[in-house]
């Protein structure tokens, strides 16, 4: 391992950097003290704060390396906080800058690529161009269908852009793209796209003066997904910029003005003079475009695994780009949430720390009646929601947004007000009312499942059943229950006031009616009763009298871990219960007296019907939807979206740390997990 020698504090605070730099030992520079032997110096790409460490290289006769922001970089941009998840690590030069090699130009020119690096390119571009996916992916998409007319897209830079600088261009060279672009497609429309940056004022563009132009130009102004853009022009004339290379991605004609590094190659019609230079020294010679994309996407980039923070690969970053920009734009807007309290406002934040949502809190309904609703206003509420809300939201035409508890949740109870790891926000309804469609359900009756998605399934699947993991993962572990010589069924009580009973099990809802109608269709079952872990802790309602349950079950546990029970009986016999979800993965019978979100998919007994449910699903189609497709998963320390695998992994954790069964939690330390989180949003 190798010591490498860091000037930049913002280096050394780039999350997971030791993952992307595994071969080095960091040492940080301090004036302070006397700088240790070190091998190499590292610094960021070509910026004036790296002067420093370029000349201590110099002096001292060591390596520079220059790192940089990988292509595939992150949801949302640096300068609002998001962490990258590929970078470039050049001991050469630095890719933008064409006036001298760089590592990523010596890979380009080695033509060994052998057959896995091939395949892993394929499925990359292929991914990439159907999830559309860019440098930076916090923009909604281009909203416009494709004219009937060609575009032609000439694409702008902000000034002073170092790869302008660097990549051998400057002002002329974006006043000759635009003249070539009008003459040369006299057909054509010409689209002029723009930095949003320049349209806010915050930065300077170099296509300043579109007067000249005015009858055959339009300006595209809009923050749109780059390749959403792409997609729907037919032409591309552009001077450094990376959009280039992305068209090149989606199979589209190319023009560069400048000296980009995807230029000289022969796969673009390149106009600056420079270019000629470079092939004449060899240092371009004939590639073709999957060439650049292994060099540059499977070669030069690293890359972590964002769910995990450690080394990963570009399929770790292009499924986490996915999914999270799925989220950005089924969460975008402005949420209004109220009356929520700061313990739980602190806990649901990072669940929405996207870049087009706004998450804005409103102590009173009476207060958000008396302010101004910005134009893409969401009223975001826990649950059914109070019947007031409702009606606001239908009497202003707000769109509303329904949140819950994930089903594999936390090691505590959220009436004992330990922070979960997982939520569903539903754009439609909610998973347990049934009187009404929810987004899971729809996810249920429509979703291809890939084979992909079925393998990550049966993989969850595993991983929960070997971990003993659930929703709550509270009570105490080694129940055993004794041979009966008979069916046995248990019977999981739930909190009776629960939404999920008012609107998901009309005919039986409560714990006793429920007890009483399983004992009457099974007489001679041994019957184990499992009161709710909130029932148990006093925090909710439900409790059967012991009179009462001893007439009907044969055995009542309170503090047992509900899974242990489930792997030792026969069947599970519920109205709504997540127990019997538990169950179908650990492959019992499970009946069903309500309408639970995982019955009438033809996995269990279902003795109501919904016939709105008209798709028969395989288990790990179920998983799928449920515990992939449905939820936002969050590491709570972290702040930052996980998937169903690390939250797994979270809760292993937490449960080796668990010192009782977790279904009474202290006042103090109550309190303690509400300062906690009010810490980590304030310091967020």
């Amino acid at each position: 391992m190798q010591k490498s020698l860091i000037f930049s504090r913002g280096i050394l605070k780039i999350p997971a950097l030791s993952a992307f730099l595994s071969e080095d030992e960091l040492v940080a520079y301090s004036f302070m003290r006397k700088t240790a032997k070190v091998d190499k110096v590292i610094g960021w790409g070509l910026r004036p704060s790296t002067t420093k460490a370029r000349k201590y290289a110099e002096k001292n006769h060591l390596p520079f390396v220059a790192l940089e922001d990988g292509f595939l970089r992150s949801l949302g941009l640096g300068v609002n906080g998001y962490p990258p998840f590929s970078m470039v690590y050049d001991d050469v030069g630095i890719y933008y800058d064409t006036t001298r090699p760089s590592r990523l130009e010596h890979f380009i020119l080695n033509e060994n690529i052998d057959a896995e690096l091939l395949n892993q390119a394929e499925q990359a571009i292929g991914l990439i161009r159907q999830y559309q996916l860019s440098k930076y992916n916090q923009a909604p998409d281009f909203d416009e269908p494709k004219p009937e007319k060609s575009v032609v897209l000439v694409i702008d830079q902000t000034f002073g852009d170092m790869a302008v600088k660097y990549g051998q261009a400057d002002k002329s060279c974006f006043d000759t793209m635009l003249k070539a672009a009008v003459d040369e497609n006299p057909n054509a429309e010409i689209w002029v796209k723009t930095h949003p940056d320049v349209i806010s004022g915050k930065k300077k563009g170099y296509l300043t003066t579109l007067s000249n132009y005015a009858d055959r130009v339009r300006l595209i102004t809009q923050d749109a997904s780059p390749l959403s853009l792409l997609s729907v022009v037919d032409k591309v004339y552009c001077v450094t910029s990376q959009m280039g290379f992305e068209a090149l991605l989606l199979n589209k004609e190319v023009v560069t003005f400048g000296v980009p590094w995807f230029a000289g190659w022969g796969i673009t019609d390149d106009r600056h003079p420079n270019v000629e230079e470079l092939i004449a020294k060899q240092r371009r010679q004939p590639r073709s475009f999957i060439q650049l994309f292994i060099a540059a996407y499977l070669q030069y980039s690293r890359y972590i695994n964002p769910n995990t923070q450690q080394k990963g690969t570009i399929f770790d970053v292009i499924d986490y780009l996915h999914q999270t920009k799925l989220l950005n734009q089924r969460l975008k807007g402005t949420l209004y949430c109220v009356g929520m309290s700061l313990w739980k406002q602190a806990v649901i934040k990072p669940f929405f720390n996207l870049p087009l949502c706004k998450l804005r809190f409103v102590s009173s309904q009476k207060k958000l009646a008396n302010r101004p609703l910005e134009q893409d206003a969401k009223l975001l509420i826990w649950g059914s929601g109070k019947p007031a809300l409702i009606e606001f939201a239908h009497k202003h035409n707000l769109p509303l947004l329904r949140m819950e508890d994930g089903f594999i949740r936390s090691v505590g109870l959220g009436s004992n007000l330990v922070a979960p790891l997982s939520l569903v926000v539903d754009d439609l309804g909610i998973y347990f009312n049934a009187q009404q469609t929810s987004r899971l359900e729809q996810i249920l009756q429509n979703q291809p499942f890939s084979h992909n998605d079925l393998a990550m399934a049966e993989q969850l699947k595993q991983r929960l059943i070997s971990s003993h993991i659930g929703k709550y993962n509270v009570g105490n572990d080694g129940f055993i229950l004794g041979d009966k010589g008979k069916k046995t069924i248990l019977v999981p009580g739930q909190v009776e006031d629960d939404a999920s009973i008012r609107t998901g099990s009309p005919d039986i809802n409560t714990n006793l009616g429920l007890l009483k109608k399983v004992r009457e269709l099974n007489p001679n079952a041994y019957i184990l009763y499992k009161p709710h872990p909130d029932v148990v802790s006093g925090n909710r309602v439900g409790k059967i009298a012991k009179t009462d349950s001893d007439l009907y079950a044969d055995e009542v546990v309170e503090s047992a871990n509900i899974l242990d029970c489930i792997m030792q009986v026969d069947e599970v016999h519920t109205m709504t219960s997540l127990a019997g979800f538990e169950a179908l993965l650990r492959g019992k019978i499970v009946h069903c007296y309500g309408l639970p979100f995982y019955s009438n998919w033809g996995l269990t007994v279902d003795h109501l019907d919904l016939a709105r449910r008209s798709r028969q699903l395989n288990l790990n189609e179920l998983i799928a939807a449920v515990l992939i497709y449905y939820p936002l998963y969050v590491d709570p320390q972290k702040r930052q979206f996980i998937n169903a695998n690390q939250a797994i992994s979270l809760l292993e954790l937490q449960k080796k740390q668990l010192t009782d069964d977790g279904l009474r939690r202290p006042w103090l330390y109550k309190q303690f997990g509400k300062l906690k989180h009010l810490y980590l949003t304030l310091r967020a």
